[in-house]
C-alpha cells in the first residue's frame, strides 16, 4: 500500500513520553504534515495494558497519523496492528531505537543485526494488515549496512523508511551521514524520510537539497519548541527566517496546557517549552513544585 501524499515535508518523529496526542496536535497547528505515536510494546497492547493503550489515544484532528511499535514477534505485532490499525494512517516498525534497554531484549535497533527477522516481521504484516507498513532504522548497528537493508525491507513490502543516519552505537551522538539517505533515496523507489541533525530552516533545506529525500522528520528540534515546523515551512515559501518572540514562545505554552486538559492526558510536558523565555529558569522550579493542573495554570496566568 502507498504511504500518505502529504502537504508539506514536515514530519514529526516518534519520541518517547514526548508525542502524547496533546503536543501531536500542538505541533500540527505549527505545521507538521503528519505525526508519529511515541513507540508503544506490540505487546502490551495484545494484553490491553490501559496505560499502554492510553499512549494509542488518537483524534480526528490527529490525521494522518502513524502507530509505531516495536516488537519481534510477528503475531504479537500483526495481533496488536489488528486491534488499533482502523485508528491509524500507517504501521510503523521501530528498528532504531538505540537504548541499551530495548537493544537487550531484541527489539528497535538490534533488529537490524537479524536480516531475516526483519524479512518475516514486514511480510507478515503486509500480507495481514490493510494499512502501510512502514520502518523508522538507524544506519546500521555497528557498520553502516542502511542501503542493503533497506532494500530488503522495500522487497519484503515496506511502504516507506525513514532513516536517522547514526549507527546504534552513535546513539544521538556525533554527526548524522546524510550521504545514506541520499543512497537510499538514489536506489529504492518508496518515499524515504530523512532524520537527523534539523534544527532549523536552513539544515531543513540542506538536508532536502543534498539527499533528495521526500519528506523531513524532526525530533529532538521540536521537542521543547514546536515553532520549529512554522519556521521551517515559511522559510521554504518565502525565504524568510521567521523569529520567534517572547510572546510566541508563551502562547505555545499555554496551548499545550489547554490540549492537556482537553484531552486529560496530563504528562506535565510543559517545562519544556519555558526554555527561553524571561525568567525560564524560575518558572520551572515553580513548575517542578506544582502538584496538578490547576497550580500550574495559576503559574501560567501570574
Amino acid at each position: 500500500m502507498e504511504f500518505p501524499k502529504l502537504k508539506n515535508k514536515l514530519i514529526l518523529a516518534p519520541m518517547a513520553e514526548v508525542t502524547s496526542l496533546p503536543f501531536r496536535l500542538l505541533c500540527r497547528k505549527y505545521g507538521a504534515s503528519m505525526a508519529y505515536t511515541e513507540q508503544i510494546s506490540a505487546l502490551a497492547i495484545t494484553r490491553n495494558s490501559p496505560q499502554t493503550l492510553n499512549l494509542a489515544k488518537t483524534s480526528p484532528d490527529d490525521s494522518p497519523v502513524g502507530l509505531q511499535l516495536f516488537g519481534r514477534n510477528p503475531d504479537i505485532l500483526i495481533d496488536a496492528s489488528k486491534k488499533l490499525h482502523k485508528d491509524f494512517d500507517v504501521i510503523d516498525l521501530n528498528m532504531g531505537c538505540p537504548s541499551k534497554k530495548i537493544v537487550r531484549e531484541g527489539y528497535g535497533s538490534a533488529l537490524l543485526k537479524e536480516k531475516d527477522k526483519i524479512k518475516e516481521i514486514i511480510s507478515s504484516l503486509t500480507a495481514n494488515i490493510p494499512k502501510p507498513i512502514t520502518v523508522k532504522m538507524r544506519s546500521g548497528f555497528k557498520k553502516e549496512e542502511a542501503l542493503k537493508l533497506s532494500k530488503l525491507m522495500e522487497s519484503a513490502g515496506c511502504s516507506a523508511i525513514t532513516i536517522h543516519a547514526r549507527t546504534q552505537e552513535q546513539g544521538y551522538s556525533g554527526n548524522a551521514d546524510w550521504n545514506l539517505i541520499k543512497q537510499l533515496k538514489e536506489n529504492l523507489s518508496i518515499p524515504i524520510i530523512g532524520n537527523g541533525d534539523v534544527t532549523d530552516p536552513i539544515s531543513a533545506e540542506k538536508m532536502l537539497n543534498e539527499t533528495k529525500c521526500d519528506y523531513i522528520m524532526i525530533g529532538r528540534a521540536a521537542r521543547n519548541n514546536p515553532f520549529i515546523f512554522k519556521q521551517i515551512n515559511r522559510y521554504f515559501k518565502t525565504g524568510e527566517i521567521l523569529k520567534q518572540s517572547q510572546e510566541d514562545k508563551l502562547k505555545i505554552f499555554d496551548e499545550y496546557l489547554k490540549l492537556e486538559t482537553n484531552f486529560k492526558l496530563i504528562k506535565l510536558r510543559c517545562m519544556d517549552f519555558t526554555k527561553g523565555i524571561s525568567h525560564g529558569a524560575q518558572l520551572r522550579n515553580k513548575l517542578s513544585m506544582a502538584k496538578n493542573m490547576g497550580d500550574i495554570k495559576k503559574l501560567s496566568t501570574a
